[in-house]
């Protein structure tokens, strides 16, 4: 392990820069933090670029066995990629309240179409459409249902907060290891992309009477989910397939857009 202890240090400035969406972009790596997420990152081959230790923390037998776990996989340079943050350089960089005294920084994996569409496939041929989507907490619970329910991959439309954000990445409990991204410009290009490669487009909305269990959604639908407040795009309506609702009761008009999608996605696994 190496100790740092000098806000210089070019891993610290990583990590501080790390925290802005356009740092993430450029440098195309993000945060993951506490021992369950870096043990999630191990499993699915995701191998951080290093991991940061609270000195305070080093000697916990979890944290302990993790690192020796990392640099058995990472090789002659594994023990030179565990760094040991002093107290007050690791408190600027955590991103929790109540530390857990490890964090990973880890690249992104990107999936171009040929990657998303024809890859290696985990269930239905079903994906996720994330129309603009603003809460992260909604987001990580949508990406970590769809894995739950056998989908195949997540596409996120440009405007849609960023799934590699510390939210996100706390909500996805490791989904994000294990779900194919294919980010897309606009919403003509998901439905060219989704109907090229034989996607049934199917969106919600009030302005139709037929209800989601009157539909086939087993296999092969590109399943479309709104903007919290502005719900999915005329774009999306205009060219869906089919247009489905949930049932509502008494005078609520609509539903988490997470529970929402959960709903409809386990609509496959009930058949």
């Amino acid at each position: 392990m190496i100790k740092i202890t000098s806000p210089d240090n070019k891993i610290f400035k990583m990590c501080l820069q790390l925290e802005n969406r356009k740092h993430r972009e450029k440098l195309g790596r993000y945060i993951i933090e506490g021992p369950n997420l870096i043990e999630e990152a191990l499993k699915n081959n995701r191998i951080p670029d290093f991991l940061i230790l609270a000195e305070e923390d080093k000697q916990k037998s979890e944290i302990v066995a993790l690192c020796e776990r990392y640099a058995a996989i990472a090789g002659k340079s594994g023990n030179e990629k565990v760094l040991v943050f002093e107290e007050n350089l690791f408190a600027r960089i955590t991103q929790t309240e109540n530390s857990q005294g490890i964090l990973g920084i880890v690249q992104k994996a990107f999936y171009d179409e040929k990657d998303f569409f024809c890859g290696k496939k985990q269930g239905n041929g079903n994906v996720v459409v994330l129309d603009r989507l603003q809460d992260p907490g909604n987001v990580g619970t949508i990406i970590r249902t769809a894995d739950a329910a056998g989908y195949d991959g997540i596409m996120i439309l440009k405007g849609t907060v960023d799934v590699f954000s510390a939210k996100v990445v706390r909500a996805c409990t490791g989904s994000l290891f294990r779900m194919p991204m294919l980010f897309v410009d606009s919403p003509e290009q998901a439905i060219d992309l989704l109907k090229k490669h034989h996607k049934r487009v199917v969106s919600t909305g009030f302005e139709t009477d037929k209800y989601y269990y009157e539909t086939d959604l087993r296999t092969n639908i590109g399943l479309v989910i709104g903007n919290e407040g502005n719900g999915i795009c005329e774009e999306f309506k205009l060219h869906a397939d089919t247009v489905i609702k949930i049932p509502m009761s008494g005078s609520i008009e609509s539903l988490n857009a997470s529970v929402a999608a959960a709903i409809l996605m386990y609509e496959a696994m009930r058949h």
